[in-house]
């Protein structure tokens, strides 16, 4: 293999079988085994206001349910702006140094929210900027899923994505694990700071809540370090934007927009609306010792949505995976309190388990689709045309599927504000969830509907 510098590959055959099994196995598993403890620490600083916000409360700062609900979506927001910009990186800065970059600027976030939740005078401006900040968190996935798609041949690539995002997924329930543990002790002793009084009735207990941002910031300078000199770049994988945006007029683009917003924006908008949702319906319960879980099952299950969808077709999961979320948010509906009943918490966890569940299965099959619909619709245009430009159409298709995959992930990362956020407009007008939720079965009607035309049907345009 010849290369420029020990980054840039300047070979990168994955669909010839002698070169990958000689070289390019290695250097791809290499390169997605530092690629998925970035991403997951990417997540976890991009969801740490989910927990940060359950605790505010109790320690003495006077927000409102709506303004802790607004706390706890504009990372989804910004997070979803910055992957449509994000989106567009590899191939201009190479995957090895952005990565590094990407990763580095978590500290800012990271370093402070750990000063600001130290001082109950913290103005409420100054929490929405951090909360904000988070969102560099979100914008990782975008381009950390375009980087690992260059690596991996066509028949691979529905278990490598999902391996990518589904043990990066982790960072989710890792914060929502992690964090209740360790601001209950002075883990970092006179360097992290003077505890705050956390109270509720009569039960007081001293808690270090600045550990949320600090604990993570040892683990994001190791994981910057080890993108800078572990990873690699790929030279045919260079594009300027203006090659990548082709996909703008790529009518798959969009339709997998939506299709993922039902999937992942389902996953991360469930995750960090869960906590809240749980805090305000069942005010007895503890809430943080129940979702983590949520995001943990729907992470780990995503790999196996992908392996799924590697055997059976991306479009068959997918629709039949629609149909078991909307039937679980009903379930949902139905274990909720009510007028006339106290509703049933663990008929509630249960259902909300299965949707993680199948959320985690349908990013994967989703994810899968995109590599298989923009290999094929190259392929067809290069028909009869010549060995040349059946290569060139491989090439297109690669840069096409990558730049598809994170701006998808841009469109579907909006589902972290929209759906918290539907959560406490829902609560605020009606007194309850209920209207949020009927309009998650809407959207999965359409999402249904749109899979089974296009892509799942005998005879669809584009079947994968």
């Amino acid at each position: 293999m010849k290369s420029s510098s020990k980054r840039v590959l300047t070979q990168w055959e994955p669909e010839n079988s002698e070169f990958w099994e000689s070289t390019g196995k290695r250097i791809a598993q290499r390169n997605l085994w530092i690629s998925i403890p970035n991403l997951l620490l990417a997540f976890a600083v991009w969801m740490v206001w989910s927990v940060v916000v359950v605790n505010l409360p109790n320690l003495g700062f006077t927000y409102s349910a709506n303004q802790l609900f607004w706390l706890a979506a504009l990372p989804g927001l910004s997070g979803a702006t910055l992957r449509i910009f994000y989106s567009f990186m590899v191939p201009i800065f190479g995957g090895s140094r952005w990565t590094a970059i990407s990763t580095a600027s978590l500290l800012l976030p990271a370093f402070g929210i750990g000063f600001a939740v130290q001082d109950t005078a913290t103005p409420y401006s100054i929490m929405l900027l951090l909360a904000l900040l988070c969102g560099f968190g979100g914008g990782n996935f975008a381009s950390s899923m375009a980087n690992i798609s260059f690596f991996y041949p066509k028949s691979q690539k529905g278990t490598a994505l999902g391996m990518n995002a589904g043990l990066g997924n982790l960072g989710v329930s890792t914060v929502q694990f992690v964090v209740p543990l360790v601001i209950t002790a002075s883990v970092f002793g006179a360097l992290g700071g003077e505890p705050l009084t956390w109270v509720k009735g009569d039960v007081t207990k001293q808690m270090w809540l600045q550990n949320a941002g600090f604990i993570w910031v040892p683990f994001i300078a190791a994981a910057s370090l080890a993108a800078w000199f572990g990873m690699n770049d790929i030279a045919s994988a260079k594009a300027s934007f203006s090659e990548q945006a082709i996909i703008f007029r790529r009518k798959h683009n969009w339709l997998m927009c939506w299709l993922y917003l039902g999937t992942f924006g389902s996953f991360i908008g469930y995750a960090a609306g869960f906590p809240m949702l749980i805090k305000m319906q069942f005010p007895d319960v503890d809430a943080m010792k129940y979702a983590f879980l949520g995001p943990l099952v729907g992470a780990l299950i995503r790999p196996v949505g992908g392996w799924m969808s590697d055997k059976l077709g991306g479009a068959t999961v997918t629709f039949w995976n629609f149909i078991a979320m909307l039937l679980a948010v009903f379930g949902v509906l139905y274990f909720l309190p009510s007028g006339w009943s106290g509703g049933n918490f663990w008929g509630f966890l249960a259902m909300f388990m299965v949707l993680f569940i199948t959320t985690g299965i349908g990013n994967g099959s989703t994810f899968r689709m995109v590599p298989v619909i923009f290999m094929t619709e190259r392929q067809r245009d290069a028909a009869g045309k010549g060995v040349a430009a059946q290569e060139q159409a491989v090439r297109d298709a690669n840069k096409e599927a990558a730049a598809v995959l994170g701006f998808s992930s841009a469109m579907a990362a909006y589902g972290g504000f929209f759906i918290p956020k539907s959560y406490g407009t829902s609560i605020s007008m009606t007194g309850g969830p209920e209207a949020a939720l009927l309009g998650f079965i809407v959207f999965y009607v359409t999402c249904i509907a749109m899979t089974w035309w296009f892509y799942a049907r005998r005879g669809a345009e584009m079947p994968c």
